[in-house]
C-alpha cells in the first residue's frame, strides 16, 4: 500500500510565502485518498486516509492506537460525559468511542472542508451516525463562549512545536470557560485512576479534563515545552498511564486531597 505523504509546511506559512498560484494547483492536485482497514480493540474499521494533505490530516499515528486500550481499560471514566476531539484527523478516535460505548462525541480540526467532509465519510463508511464537528484553529476564537465538554480528547498532536502556545490557548479557553449544562453531584463526578510507576498514589479526573496518548518520538526538550507551557498557563499535568496524559484546571492539593476523605 502507498505510504501517506507527509507535508507539515502549510502550517507555518506567512503573508510573506511567495508560492504561486500554479504551485498551490500542483498541491490541490495530488490530495488523493486511500483506504485502509484498521483494527481497534473489538472492531476493525475501514478508514479513508488521505494519501497527500497539506494539513497533515492524513495519517491514524500509534498514539491513536494505545489510546483506544486505555480508554477501554477505563471506559468508566467516559460514561454520560461530554466529548470533544482535538485535532480528530480522519475521526477514526472518535468513530471507535461511538461505535463501542455510544458516547456523545464531537470532533473538531483545522478549518478545512475536506478534513470535515472526509470524517462524514468515514462516519458513514463504518456504520456510525455523521459526528458533529467543529472547524477550528488552535489560537483562534472558538466558536462557542460557553464550552461545556467534560472531557477533551487527543493523540498524537505534539508535533507541530512552533503551535504549541496555540494548543495551550484553546486547552485553557475549553478547561477554564467549561460550562456545565447540568451540575453533576452523583459519584461518577469523581474518578480515580492509578499513576502509573508511583505507588500508592492515585490521581483524581476531574471534570473538566484534557486526557491525551502521546506516542510519536520528538525531543525531549521539545516534550517539555508543551507541559511547562501549560503548567505556565496555570494547568495541571500528570502522567497517569503508559504515555497517557492528564491535563486540567489548577487546584490546591489540599481540595483534592478534602474530595478523597
Amino acid at each position: 500500500m502507498e505510504p501517506a505523504i507527509f507535508s507539515p509546511s502549510s502550517l507555518f506559512r506567512n503573508g510573506d510565502d511567495d508560492s504561486s498560484d500554479e504551485e498551490e494547483t500542483d498541491i490541490q492536485q495530488q490530495q488523493t485518498y486511500v483506504e485502509r482497514r484498521h483494527v481497534f480493540p473489538g472492531m476493525e474499521l475501514l478508514i479513508r486516509e488521505f494519501s497527500f494533505h497539506q494539513l497533515n490530516a492524513n495519517l491514524l499515528w500509534p498514539g491513536t492506537f494505545s489510546f483506544c486500550d486505555w480508554l477501554v481499560e477505563h471506559k468508566a471514566c467516559l460514561e454520560g460525559r461530554k466529548i470533544i476531539e482535538l485535532g480528530s484527523g480522519t475521526g477514526a478516535l472518535g468513530i471507535f468511542l461511538r461505535k463501542s460505548f455510544g458516547l456523545d462525541i464531537t470532533t473538531s480540526d483545522f478549518d478545512d472542508l475536506e478534513i470535515e467532509e472526509n470524517i462524514a465519510h468515514n462516519c458513514r463508511a463504518n456504520g456510525v451516525t455523521v459526528l458533529p464537528h467543529i472547524k477550528h484553529t488552535w489560537g483562534d476564537a472558538f466558536p462557542t463562549c460557553d464550552p461545556e465538554w467534560d472531557i477533551v480528547i487527543a493523540s498524537d498532536i505534539l508535533l507541530y512545536v512552533k503551535q504549541y502556545p496555540k494548543l495551550i490557548k484553546t486547552l485553557s479557553f475549553l478547561l477554564k470557560s467549561y460550562k456545565p449544562k447540568h451540575k453533576d453531584t452523583s459519584p461518577r463526578s469523581l474518578c480515580f485512576k492509578k499513576i502509573v510507576g508511583v505507588p500508592g498514589k492515585d490521581v483524581q479526573l476531574r471534570w473538566p479534563v484534557f486526557l491525551m496518548s502521546w506516542r510519536r518520538r520528538i525531543g525531549k526538550e521539545d516534550e517539555a515545552l508543551f507541559f511547562n507551557g501549560c503548567e505556565d498557563a496555570g494547568l495541571v499535568v500528570e502522567h497517569i498511564g503508559s504515555r497517557v496524559f492528564s491535563i486540567s484546571p489548577g487546584r490546591l492539593q489540599q481540595d483534592l486531597d478534602g474530595d478523597l476523605d
